[in-house]
């Protein structure tokens, strides 16, 4: 076998822990093996039998051959049924091992911390479990069908060699070790480009993604060329990688064979001087060439299966890496609830907000928000404005503890945030974000995707309310289109007003409404800020507008600039202040313009 280098023993350990719980399968697979490769075995001996019996002209004896023959025939159909059984025991245990290994990576991704998703593309992710898994799953497969019966085979056909004739045996055993030096020499070549074959088709399947994601954007400015020769160079180097990988990988069987075909002959000729001195008979001689040959053969297809693993461990080990990844900071334990419990046994929050000396960066180098502090009352609406960058966004995301900050705490009706879980937190909160999100199923799974024990009479009325559901009655199914991925054939305003409903419908304490309406048509905006007006009365809001006209009746206004609030107040006090605030209100209006 090749030798391997720790990292691979590394990711071996993890796979072997991986198949514990399915040992049985394991245990049944070897054993059938065992008894496959035993049975394989002794029809060269029943074969040399046979024509010892028939060795020259009128001394043929049939009924002697007439037992070999069925014993023959019993074995061969035994052997069989081993082998079928054997297949599906090692497709039940790679195949459940894949499906695991999936399932926790997917698990895993829901776990994750943002800052790992914002700094990994999002093709590379999905390259990892799906096409690493399916390479896995390919390799351990090969290696559990043919690893097991080519191994035992050796050792088995050793056994039977040396039972017949010793001397030969020596020939063969002596020639054997070159095949595994050059098997070996050869693997150690090809894990380390497999490795990087697997992580450059992740970055190509990224680059796609990211393609076909913005196309509308790469053909309107342009980018086609840069993106295909973007795309050209991952490909010349995803061929560069294979190729080598294949060209080391496909060295190993043409080699192994020649070496094979020295012991073959050297058996050959050993065997026939040894018959010649009647050391052996033409049978036993004949049985000693089909051990040779079934001796040699394993080494072929184990020589195929390493090149095969060599893949499977690179895949496995980006897998693993991805399981193994550090999550998101687990939920206090215990952890202090949120909020009373209503008539219906959900919690829901006063909407009190505390933030007290927060500082946070996505970069420790460099500083975003510093210092900060807020306290917001029951009901009231803040809104926070400020120019791109300014930290309006990262406030959401601090809010909702997608990130956690590095100093200071957030409280909600004086609990702190991080004492309670993520899970209790958000669901106080409703989200509707300039950057829409709808999954592949119909409307109706999308509008009540936030409440989905909603009855058909509430889901109906939050459509109305967000006026979407004439827009929704002139599509060919209704409420139960199907739409496709991020909204299919939707339009941009279309999918603004699903996700509007689905606020509408959950109907939270607290509101989070980021650019909500921007795409949307001047007179439904008018409408739903109204709807929105109504849905805010008693309920804490954060509004994060750059068109200042929507938040003009806003409790509070803070306006934001390089991470720190730099005025606070209501729209009226802030113009006459005559402050930043009224420099960005002014330089929206003094062009008659309505939004930046």
């Amino acid at each position: 076998m090749a030798v391997i280098n720790s990292s691979q023993k590394e990711t071996l350990r993890k796979v072997l822990r991986t198949i514990r719980p399915y040992r049985v399968y394991l245990i049944i697979s070897i054993l059938l093996a065992a008894l496959t490769v035993v049975l394989t075995l002794y029809i060269p001996i029943l074969i040399g039998q046979a024509i010892d019996h028939i060795a020259a002209p009128g001394k043929v004896s049939f009924d002697k051959l007439k037992p070999i023959l069925l014993r023959g025939g019993i074995i061969i159909v035994i052997t069989a049924a081993a082998q079928w059984v054997m297949n599906i025991c090692n497709n039940r245990l790679t195949y459940n091992i894949v499906r695991d290994v999936r399932r926790n990576a997917f698990r895993k991704i829901g776990i994750l911390p943002l800052s790992y998703i914002d700094a990994h593309p999002t093709g590379e992710i999905v390259s990892r479990v799906i096409a690493d898994a399916d390479q896995f799953a390919d390799g351990l497969l090969m290696g559990f069908t043919q690893l097991f019966t080519g191994v035992l085979t050796i050792i088995g056909t050793l056994g039977f060699m040396l039972s017949v004739n010793w001397l030969i045996t020596i020939v063969v055993v002596v020639i054997t070790p070159i095949s595994l030096f050059v098997a070996a020499f050869i693997a150690k070549h090809t894990f380390t480009m497999f490795r990087l074959q697997s992580e450059t088709r992740g970055e190509q399947t990224a680059l796609i993604d990211e393609m076909i994601g913005g196309q509308k954007v790469v053909q309107a400015f342009g980018h086609e060329k840069a993106a295909i020769s973007r795309f050209a160079e991952i490909n010349e180097r995803l061929r560069r990688y294979s190729l080598r990988a294949t060209f080391f990988s496909s060295l190993t069987n043409p080699a192994t064979r020649f070496v094979n075909s020295l012991v073959y002959a050297g058996v050959g000729v050993v065997g026939a001087f040894s018959a010649l001195r009647g050391l052996l008979t033409i049978g036993q001689l004949s049985a000693f060439l089909s051990y040779a040959n079934q001796y040699t053969k394993p080494f072929n297809e184990i020589s195929g299966v390493v090149t095969e693993l060599q893949n499977a461990l690179a895949c496995a080990a980006r897998l693993f890496e991805l399981i193994e990844e550090e999550p998101q900071t687990p939920d206090a334990d215990p952890a202090e609830p949120l909020g009373t419990l209503d008539a219906k046994g959900v919690r829901r929050a006063e909407g009190r907000v505390e933030i007290e000396n927060v500082s946070f960066s996505y970069v420790p180098e460099q500083r975003l928000i510093e210092n900060f502090n807020l306290k917001v009352s029951l009901g009231q609406r803040v809104a926070i404005v400020g120019p791109t960058g300014c930290g309006k966004t990262t406030m959401i995301n601090l809010l909702m503890r997608f990130y956690d900050p590095q100093k200071g705490a957030i409280y909600v009706d004086g609990t702190d945030v991080q004492k309670a879980t993520r899970k209790d937190l958000r669901s106080q909160y409703g989200m509707v974000l300039q950057e829409t999100w709808l999954k592949a199923g119909t409307i109706r799974e999308n509008i009540v995707f936030g409440k989905p024990d909603a009855t058909e009479e509430e889901m109906i009325a939050a459509a109305k309310a967000s006026h979407a559901d004439s827009f929704i009655k002139r599509l060919p199914q209704g409420y139960d289109t199907v739409i496709g991925e991020d909204g299919g054939g939707l339009s941009q305003g279309q999918k603004q007003l699903l996700c509007i409903t689905r606020l509408m419908l959950a109907l939270p304490p607290m509101l989070i409404l980021d650019e909500a309406t921007s795409s949307i048509d001047t007179r439904t905006e008018i409408r739903i800020q109204r709807a929105f007006a109504k849905m805010m009365q008693g309920r804490t809001s954060f509004i994060v507008a750059h068109r200042l006209s929507t938040i003009r009746e806003a409790d509070i206004i803070l306006v934001m600039r390089d991470g720190r609030i730099v005025e606070q107040g209501d729209h009226e006090s802030l113009l006459q202040r005559g402050g930043f605030y009224a420099e960005l209100y002014n330089s929206q209006f003094a062009l008659g313009r309505t939004d930046t």
